[in-house]
């Protein structure tokens, strides 16, 4: 049984390990625990930034981001940005996604949230058509502009 919980710093490693088990992860993610630590501490300090897992048997099996952002635009409404949505490989295609998201939504729903929305390479055409079935819609372009 899934049990989803707000990570603990100890959780780091193995949500890292989430993050680099894929296509694109695997080459932007490094061994080098420190920074991924001080990320996790600064997020913390963040009241409406919260990293999630999925525990089964004690075994971290999937992760995701929420953060929480208020602002003006449609009639100040809060909206909650979902990040690093990961499943364990070996667990793929077994509805284990669907209960991470319902579980996000749940989180957005309680914190206040009127929209759930989340960005996703262009390239990952398998999670476009899972969060299409969940009734995400490609609503918008995004951007991003690299700052290192």
């Amino acid at each position: 049984m899934i049990r989803f919980r707000a990570a603990t710093r100890a959780d780091v490693p193995e949500v890292v390990a989430l993050l680099a088990d894929d296509t694109l992860g695997a080459g932007r993610e490094g061994a080098d625990m420190a920074p991924y630590l001080a990320a996790f501490d600064a997020m913390l300090a963040e009241a409406s930034n919260i990293l999630i897992v999925g525990e089964d048997a004690g075994r971290i099996v999937a992760t995701y981001q929420l953060t929480c952002i208020s602002g003006l635009s449609l009639r100040a409404s809060r909206r909650a940005q979902i990040e690093s949505v990961r499943v364990s490989a070996d667990l793929r295609g077994q509805g284990l996604g669907a209960l991470l998201m319902a579980d996000a939504e749940a989180r957005a729903r309680a914190a206040g949230c009127s929209v759930l929305q989340l960005t996703s390479n262009a390239v990952r055409t398998d999670a476009r058509r899972f969060y299409e079935r969940l009734g995400f819609t490609a609503s918008h372009i995004g951007f991003k502009r690299d700052l290192s």
